[in-house]
């Protein structure tokens, strides 16, 4: 009975040692009397207990990895500190194990020479302003690196840049002026362009008022000149009335004389400083003398 339970206790640690269930997205190293023999993919794997072992567990699936905050003097002698995060996935995992002695500390240390070498050849302002151009040039310098480790690098992505801090003050102070200095700029503009529109609101006013001013100006000389047109026609249709009828009345040359005094009466009373006598008139006036004189002389026999 004894021997029983000792020859199972035997037959569950060799199964224990020979079945071995690899997970999906892993891969076991097997090695054979300290040798590399083969990879185990996902699924039930059998192997021959005291000779196989299992050397590593290879993870397929993208990793990520942290590098410590490390501080690189730029071209322009700025001590700045750079923190660094790596995207990698293992393809060789044979080559992951055995090639190098720990994949993920040759990466870091790779990472860190690397960062030092492209930003030790960029001024302040370049590390800024070229951060997709620095993980670019990472991830190529990584990826052909580490391709001898069976390693593949993905992406690279430069976290934070922390400038010292009078660097940092002196930057804040140069955005903040450089920010009031566009805020003046908008405000000048502005004012330039409302200036403009206000001049030519007002230019678009003046010359409408002055097209008003003239086109009144020109309807109402065409009116006075219209009246004055109507008042002439007028005129002469009295005139040629009064000649018509005169002609059918056919007056004597006293009554004619007579017509030019009350005609002179009427012109005398206008504002002119000179009357012009016609030479008709001048006829009647020594005629109307030579009456006043007969009138005189029958005046001083009466008495």
């Amino acid at each position: 009975m004894a021997f029983l339970i000792i020859l199972l206790v035997i037959i569950l640690i060799v199964a224990f040692k020979s079945i071995k269930i690899v997970k999906q997205a892993e891969v076991y190293i097997i090695e054979r009397l300290g040798k590399y023999h083969k990879i185990a993919d996902a699924g039930l794997t059998i192997i021959v207990p005291f000779i196989d072992h299992v050397r590593s567990v290879v993870s397929l699936k993208q990793q990520t990895m942290d590098i410590p905050p490390q501080g690189v003097i730029t071209k322009d002698n700025v001590t700045i500190t750079i923190d660094t995060v790596v995207f990698y996935k293992i393809t060789d995992p044979a080559k992951a194990v055995y090639e190098i002695q720990s994949l993920k500390k040759g990466i870091e240390y790779l990472a860190i020479t690397t960062i030092r070498d492209i930003v030790g050849k960029m001024d302040l302002d370049a590390t800024f302003s070229s951060r997709d151009a620095i993980n670019d040039q990472l991830r190529v310098i990584l990826d052909e690196a580490t391709d001898q480790w069976g390693c593949k690098v993905d992406r690279v992505e430069i976290k934070d840049i922390t400038p010292p801090a009078d660097i940092r003050d002196a930057m804040e102070k140069q955005m903040n002026a450089e920010r009031n200095k566009r805020a003046l700029i908008l405000q000048a503009e502005g004012e330039r362009q409302s200036a403009i529109t206000i001049a030519e609101g007002q230019k678009e006013a003046a010359i409408l008022q002055a097209e008003a001013d003239r086109e009144s100006k020109i309807r109402r000389a065409a009116g006075e000149a219209d009246a004055i047109k109507k008042v002439a026609e007028a005129k002469a249709k009295e005139v040629e009335m009064i000649y018509n009828a005169m002609k059918k009345a056919d007056p004597n040359d006293k009554l004619v004389q007579l017509k030019s005094l009350e005609a002179l009466e009427e012109v005398a009373k206008g504002e002119a400083n000179k009357v012009f006598i016609p030479f008709e008139a001048t006829s009647a006036l020594s005629s109307l003398g030579a009456i006043k004189e007969v009138l005189k002389d029958d005046t001083k026999k009466a008495k």
